[in-house]
């Protein structure tokens, strides 16, 4: 039966593999029981770990230190539910039991179980276990706010090991007092190569490089982990002349050298440098696909993206992992690639990826992005989990798309859910009433924001608002109720009224907003050309012309507008009165017909 177990991969395999076990009488055994709720954890469910756990008529300790480490990373209180019981039943623990407890407290940073725990260790006589102690001072190190306990715990130990050290040290290291860590480092009886990687690696991450530098140069020998900590602490600085120098200095270089590379290139936005590593790579692993895919996303090098994204399918060794999907999907949104964001989605159908919720998140966002809002719907309606981010995603997505009724009976929903509400979902529910000119619907949300939710508006809120009453035609109100706000108006907020003037012809407020907009920012173009475009369109060309000369003179220019759309596997983009496309003259020329199309219908209503 545990060579059965030992070959179960699946979830089918280890419930026929139960089934027998249970056939012959086997899941009472001290053997076969604590590896079957370890895989019960792992391949089916903690909850399913659980009940094999409670149905077991006589666990001895090892089987109740099985189901407490299954613990770990998930809950501390179910652990600490666990240990109580084996408490309840006198059976002892071990130096393990306490081990895998603090490491599941540690997950939560549950300070005050610890506390309570370590009681627990000195009472029964564990005080003296090394490897107790060192798990002990671990978790005072990672979860109280100082190293007041942790110190405690080191000063106190009958022995120490090199372990004990090493968690010292690391603490300090990780509280950001360097000194004390070099202090202890010095003072270490011996030191062994992870003692020599905590302090570079401790260092590295704290930025202090020059120190890194001195530590790293006095290593006795060196491995991957000492290269590596080196060549990320400067990729992590854009230092990426230094990282350059000791990764060419590698003895013998590795695929997490090779990627840190790649990633310290494309932060700094050096693509070519960035690809030349890349494809110089004797190994790639997901994770460098994933870095090289990553870099050209960031750098709005989409087709790019894609264009290594199909390498790495062609190539076949690597198989996309979440990471890969949740980076193309951002491309698709980028760039309204419907086509690829379907064929994602069905990729994690056929290779049965669990749709977690960042999955879910960006499915969503891409097939609203990209217009097809029902299939976003289906995404949203599959989740079996989701959070605030999910329907923020989902109403926003509803917002643009035109559906902001049914955006705002989502909001409705899920407070019937229990779900609490953050203060970016209001901005999502407040441009979906913007969008549908839903005025006393937007009143009513914001009223509610404040004085239901307690949320103290942002910028962005007031903008909403600000927006929604604009666009409605209600300039005066608009403009009380910036009077009101507990914020000073910015540029945006006098922008976003002087957009609705020009909506509405009403040229009475320009000046007084024109003076409020050039008091805070005078040398924006975007500005200027809307307060020129503004007074060209009610007849006032003189401060058109004003506002022109002003530009002209000032040196500035407008940042076109571009908008890009991927046609098979290219990414084409467009400026405002583009004129280099290869294919302009067929563009134009249903642009024109579209136009001749849009005159007719208005000419004929």
């Amino acid at each position: 039966m545990l060579k059965l177990l030992q070959n179960c991969k699946t979830i089918r395999e280890l419930k026929q593999t139960h089934l027998h076990i249970l056939k012959h009488g086997l899941h009472e055994s001290d053997f076969v029981l604590p590896k079957l709720i370890t895989l019960a954890s792992e391949l089916v469910s903690l909850d399913y770990a659980v009940r094999i756990f409670r149905n077991s008529q006589y666990p001895n300790v090892i089987s109740y230190n099985t189901m407490i480490k299954c613990f770990v990373g998930k809950t501390h209180q179910g652990a600490l539910s666990v240990y109580d019981q084996m408490k309840a039943l006198a059976i002892f623990p071990n130096s393990f039991t306490f081990t895998f407890l603090l490491r599941s407290f540690e997950s939560f940073e549950a300070l005050g179980d610890g506390r309570v725990i370590h009681g627990d260790i000195v009472k029964l006589g564990f005080g003296s276990s090394v490897f107790v102690q060192n798990t002990l001072l671990d978790f005072y190190a990672k979860c109280s706010g100082n190293l007041d306990s942790a110190c405690r715990v080191f000063e106190e130990m009958p022995e120490r090991d090199v372990v004990s050290w090493n968690s010292m040290i690391s603490g300090y290291l990780a509280h950001g007092e360097v000194e004390f860590a070099i202090g202890l480092f010095d003072l270490m009886p011996e030191r062994s190569m992870v003692s020599w990687n905590s302090v570079v690696s401790g260092l590295s991450k704290a930025g202090n490089m020059e120190l890194a530098r001195s530590v790293f140069e006095r290593m006795p020998e060196r491995n991957e982990v000492s290269w590596n900590s080196m060549i990320s602490g400067y990729v992590r600085l854009g230092d990426i002349k230094s990282a350059q120098s000791i990764f060419d200095q590698m003895p013998k270089r590795t695929v997490v050298s090779w990627t840190a590379m790649i990633c310290g290139y494309t932060m700094i936005g050096d693509l070519e440098s960035a690809r030349n590593v890349f494809d110089q790579m004797p190994f790639k692993n997901v994770v460098s696909w994933n870095a090289m895919i990553a870099g050209y996303v960031q750098n709005h090098e989409f087709d790019l993206a894609l264009y290594v994204f199909h390498q790495m399918l062609k190539d076949g060794k690597c198989r996309p992992d979440q990471t890969t999907l949740l980076s193309v999907l951002s491309v698709c949104s980028h760039v309204g690639s419907l086509e690829h964001g379907k064929w994602i989605d069905s990729y994690t159908k056929r290779n049965n990826f669990d749709l977690s919720i960042p999955l879910g998140n960006a499915l969503i966002d891409m097939f609203a992005k990209c217009g097809d809002i029902e299939n976003a719907k289906a995404v949203f309606d599959k989740m079996a989990k989701t959070c605030v981010i999910t329907w923020t995603t989902m109403i926003l997505g509803l917002a643009v798309n035109g559906q902001c009724k049914e955006a705002l009976a989502l909001f409705d929903r899920m407070h019937v859910e229990g779900i609490k509400p953050d203060d970016v979902i209001f901005i999502a529910v407040l441009s979906a009433c913007t969008h549908g000119g839903l005025v006393e619907e937007g009143e009513r949300v914001f009223d509610q924001m404040v004085h239901k939710f307690g949320i103290v508006p942002r910028i962005e809120h007031y903008g909403c608002m600000v927006d929604l009453l604009g666009r409605a035609g209600k300039l005066e109100e608009a403009v009380r109720f910036i009077k009101g706000m507990h914020l000073e108006p910015n540029a945006v907020i006098w922008a976003t009224v002087l957009g609705s003037c020009k909506i509405h012809g009403n040229g009475d407020m320009l000046e007084s907003v024109t003076r409020k907009i050039m008091e805070l920012e005078p040398s924006n173009p975007n500005y200027l050309t809307l307060i020129s475009n503004l007074s060209a369109s009610i007849g006032q060309w003189r401060d058109a012309l004003i506002s022109r000369v002003a530009m002209r003179q000032q040196g500035m220019e407008k940042v076109p507008g571009c908008s890009s759309i991927q046609v098979g596997d290219k990414v084409h983009e467009f400026l405002a009165r583009d004129t280099s496309h290869e294919e302009r003259k067929e563009i134009y020329w249903a642009l024109s017909c579209l136009n001749g199309h849009l005159k007719a219908v208005c000419d004929g209503s």
